[in-house]
């Protein structure tokens, strides 16, 4: 019995990490393992493994081998996920067929024997499906996946879902038009994924493993094959690989499992069996590789080393004997790693990060590598102390307060999932069942992965964690290093080898065993007493105000079982930026690298060691914020820690130091794509270089310290109105009295936010027109940007109306610039009306293109907006536009995302509950007359910032 092949793991994404860590790839399936399935005898992995599958899921075969894996699940309530994935990707292609997958997955939007051309999608938007939000596909090494978000869990919805996965699998036409009008789409993927992070994988990738059918098979594909690819190759490769044996439906929602398994079976019964294609090659890798170095510059790239072995990959099927030994070694690994980011936060840090890890490279080997991001320039400093932290781990093991870290934040995962798995996600469940497919990794309960951990936690000794991860990290002797940076590093690969060498020599000692630490902040002052308890009767939001001024909003919610959302608000934010002094509060984002007064921030993550709390702080337009989640046993200490960030943050240098080290690249790369370069100018461009809205110099940052902003912020730490928000499952009790001992205990604050009349202005350039721009990207690169002025919030049918009409202008756009001209891949529209800034507004459409289609795009965006502004959008327009916002309205409170967004602020905003209750009435109530009014009113001809962003050769030429 052939089962699929392990998935790619740690190893993998440390060795290629520019794919690890790319935004350009980001709609590509991280690599995964290819797929072998036979028709109709395909296993499930937990057929041959002794780990107790989650009965939760009801596994299934069609005699024509499809297989499927159904579970009820009703969080959130009255929604579902559908998925179908095929089990071939790039790595299935031949040489003349590179990038048809993903091609393929294209054309499965662009009809099919029941469904005509251009029609899925507005069918799916018509059932309240937001594309690319809902509705969406992705091409990986070994797989295909098509997404469907159900917002409602009515049988028909589910019905017409799995129709279209039906036709999807077997139904589509190809036809040869369709083909020559998604070329241009394709093509524009293609160029907008392209840049360094690219050119960063395809050299690393060579270095690593020349020659290996991995390394040239990314699911983009090439330009050749791409621009010649007729339907006659699409479809052979589809025939090839859309079969029933290659094939796995899941279904996780609220719908009984039985109608679910009919529904199946009543869709995909009649598919024709055929056999799943055999397993393509993904070497060859030479595991003898050694003692070879690489250096790739790139102006982009920050500066890097890696240095890797190879050995024999590692056949480790799920058993419970190999999740012991892999929980052994896996916590071994996590001890190097809080080493190694101790030394990051350290003062006089070595490097900005460091990670060390093993894993498997498809099945073709086994790597091992440590990897260290480092200023520019530090390369030396970075790599000697991070080899000799390896070393010394290596060499003399662990501590037992080391293990008792980990195995604290071990337990309480595991203790959380198990209190709230009866409202655990869809998401939980889908990516569970999907690693089933994609890893053989069988899917069990909370319960038991708690039991057999606790089974196991008497053999966790560092003892057994030294020598587990000793058996398994290859020996980093004569290894592969390989540099990246935008300067070559002085004296080249002799110097890159000689400091591997160096931090090996370096003298070495046993750890020491310090114990543990214990939270220094549990004494706040006498509790605070209520002055004002009232309950909003709509939401059943509880407002209480405590004598000391601070606000706490309470929203009891089981919709997740032990878990509690929470919000903070301090008086203060953006707003206390000056044209004088733009960076004032700028720092307030590290403010948590500088710890507490009497803790680290290193020290925090041991003290804090298997507790749910989270602690951090940023400046919002007009507070202060944080937010996060915790349980109901976490819950005190959440607000001693917030309590102690108010009251005692520490200031420390190395913090400082930390947001120093990311500066220098922050700069070097502000033109790196046309995206950064838009990023970096639009503020100053549409502000007419308002300083507050405009990039600072670099010197203006590095000149940033502690010091000025302990002077800026330290009285609305100290004074500032606070307003906290907790939604979730807790006792109220329990809550108000940690709020009342921790927040509620402080000195007397202000009793409401300062509203800064005088820092509410933002104007908007009165220079409209053309702008141009240039960037350091691709030659063939090129963004434009329109943006208008409108107006801010303070009426809420203007701004629905905004909003909805940037949900029009989106499905123009796509229609015009993708379906009909095939100019762009994804183009965007939206609406920012402000609650802060008096008046101020925007409304922006953007658009990647080749830069040889500037002027052709500027023109159909033009055409499109004359429509608009002329002629009202048709009634099925603003029912695809409308319907997936009031989706996105019905379901909000169905998480405690959406409770927490109300609950937060809800007592010194009140109008916002007003707002809430009102939007979908107002929305319903919207006209194609209002719209087109709208459209005329604040887009008109010649009103804009029309923003070029060019290559820079492209400009130095003319």
């Amino acid at each position: 019995m052939i089962l699929k092949s392990r998935n790619v793991t740690a190893g993998l994404l440390l060795a290629l990490s520019p794919i690890a860590l790319t935004t350009a790839l980001a709609a590509q399936d991280a690599p995964v393992a290819e797929t072998t399935a036979e028709a109709p005898a395909a296993a499930w992995a937990f057929e041959q493994s002794d780990v107790p599958v989650d009965p939760g899921y009801t596994f299934g075969q069609l005699d024509n081998g499809m297989r499927y894996i159904i579970r009820r699940n009703a969080t959130p309530e009255g929604t579902a996920l559908v998925r179908m994935r095929i089990d071939s990707g790039s790595l299935e292609e031949s040489d003349s067929e590179r990038g048809l997958s993903h091609y393929l997955e294209h054309m499965a939007f662009n009809g099919s024997a029941a469904i005509p051309e251009g029609e899925m999608i507005k069918l799916l938007e018509r059932e309240g499906l937001a594309f690319g939000a809902d509705t969406n596909a992705s091409t990986g090494f070994d797989s295909i996946t098509y997404m469907l978000n159900l917002p409602r869990n009515e049988p028909a919805l589910l019905d017409t879902a799995l129709m279209l996965m039906r036709e999807t699998a077997s139904e589509l036409t190809i036809a040869q038009d369709a083909v020559e009008r998604e070329r241009g789409v394709i093509l524009a993927e293609r160029r907008d994924r392209a840049g360094f992070q690219q050119r960063n994988y395809d050299d690393n990738a060579a270095f690593l493993a020349p020659g290996a059918r991995y390394a040239e098979r990314l699911p983009i594909g090439t330009i050749e094959v791409l621009e010649g690819a007729s339907a006659a190759q699409i479809r052979a490769l589809y025939e090839r690989t859309y079969t029933p044996a290659n094939t796995v439906l899941v279904v996780v929602g609220d719908y009984p499992v039985e109608a679910v398994e009919a529904a199946i079976r009543a869709r995909f019964a009649g598919w024709t069996p055929a056999p799943a294609p055999t397993e393509p090659e993904t070497g060859p890798i030479d595991i003898t590789r050694k003692g070879l170095t690489d250096i790739h510059l790139d102006p982009a790239l920050s500066e890097s080393v890696t240095i890797s072995r190879f050995a024999p990959w590692q056949d480790l099927p799920d058993t419970i004997a190999n999740r012991r030994e892999g929980r052994l070694r896996g916590i071994g690994y996590a001890i190097i790693n809080r080493r190694l980011a101790r030394l990051a936060r350290g003062g006089d840090a070595p490097f900005r990060g460091a990670r060390y890890g093993s894993g498997n490279l498809f099945e073709d080997a086994r790597i091992t590598s440590l990897s260290v991001s480092s200023a520019d320039g530090e390369w030396n400093k970075g790599v000697l102390a991070a080899v000799r932290e390896v070393n010394q781990a290596l060499t003399h093991g662990f501590t037992q307060a080391e293990v008792d870290e980990q195995l604290a934040n071990i337990r309480t995962a595991l203790e959380n999932a198990v209190k709230g798995a009866e409202t655990r996600g869809h998401n939980v469940f889908v990516g569970a069942a999907i690693n089933l497919v994609d890893d053989e990794r069988v899917p069990t309960t909370p319960d038991w992965q708690l039991a057999e951990f606790e089974q196991l936690a008497s053999e966790l000794t560092p003892a057994a964690i030294w020598q587990a991860l000793l058996a398994d990290a290859a020996p980093l002797e004569e290894p592969l290093i390989r540099f990246t940076g935008r300067t070559a590093p002085e004296g080249g690969e002799a110097a890159l080898r000689e400091a591997f060498a160096l931090g090996m020599a370096l003298p070495i000692a046993p750890p020491e065993d310090n114990g543990p630490l214990a939270f220094a902040y549990d004494d706040f002052g006498t509790p605070g007493t209520i002055v004002s308890d009232t309950t909003e009767p709509r939401l059943g939001l509880r407002m209480i105000r405590f004598a000391n001024g601070v606000r706490l909003t309470l929203k009891p919610t089981t919709i997740r079982e032990d878990r509690i959302a929470f919000t903070l608000a301090v008086d203060g934010g953006d707003l206390m930026n000056t044209p004088d002094d733009p960076l004032r509060v700028a720092l307030t984002d590290s403010l948590a690298l500088g710890g507490l007064g009497r803790h680290s921030q290193d020290d925090l993550s041991s003290v804090l060691a298997g507790r749910s709390v989270g602690f951090g702080l940023s400046s919002a337009t007009d507070a202060f914020a944080t937010s996060g989640n915790t349980t109901k046993r976490d819950l005190a200490l959440q607000m001693q820690v917030l309590a102690a960030l108010i009251t005692d943050p520490g200031y420390r240098p190395e913090g400082e130091e930390r947001f120093r080290k990311g500066i220098d690249n922050y700069f070097e790369t502000l033109d790196s794509t046309p995206g950064r370069a838009l990023g970096t100018a639009i503020g100053g461009i549409l502000s007419d270089d308002d300083p507050r809205f405009t990039l600072q110099p670099k010197e203006a940052f590095l000149a940033l310290d502690y010091a000025g902003l302990r002077a800026a912020i330290g009285d609305r730490l100290a004074n500032g109105a606070i307003e906290l928000a907790l939604a979730g499952d807790f006792d109220e009790t329990e809550a108000i009295a940690a709020v009342a001992a921790t927040l509620g205990a402080l000195p007397m604050r202000e009793a409401e936010f300062v509203p800064r009349e005088e820092a509410r202005t933002r104007s908007f350039t009165a220079q409209r027109g053309q702008y141009t721009l240039t960037h350091k990207g691709e030659a063939d690169q090129a963004l434009l940007q329109w943006v208008w002025p409108t107006t801010d919030d303070s009426d809420l049918g203007e701004t629905l109306r905004l909003g909805l009409l940037a949900r029009v202008v989106r499905l123009a756009l796509t229609e015009k610039l993708r379906e009909e001209l095939g100019q762009a891949y994804s183009p965007s529209a939206g609406a920012s009306n402000s609650r802060h800034y008096r008046d101020y507004g925007t409304f922006s459409l953007a658009v990647s293109v080749d830069v040889a289609q500037v002027e052709a795009t500027r023109q159909a965006v033009e055409e499109m907006l004359a429509e608009l502004r002329d002629t009202p959008p048709s009634a099925d327009v603003i029912e695809r536009a409308r319907r997936p916002l009031l989706e996105e309205y019905d379901n909000a409170l169905k998480d405690l995302g959406g409770w927490i967004n109300l609950a937060g602020r809800a007592q010194s905003n009140p109008e916002r509950l007003d707002r809430w209750f009102a939007a979908p009435d107002l929305i319903r109530a919207m006209t194609p007359e209002d719209l087109q009014a709208a459209a005329a009113r604040w887009l008109e001809q010649g009103a804009a910032v029309e923003i070029a962003v060019v290559p820079a050769e492209t400009v130095a030429t003319e």
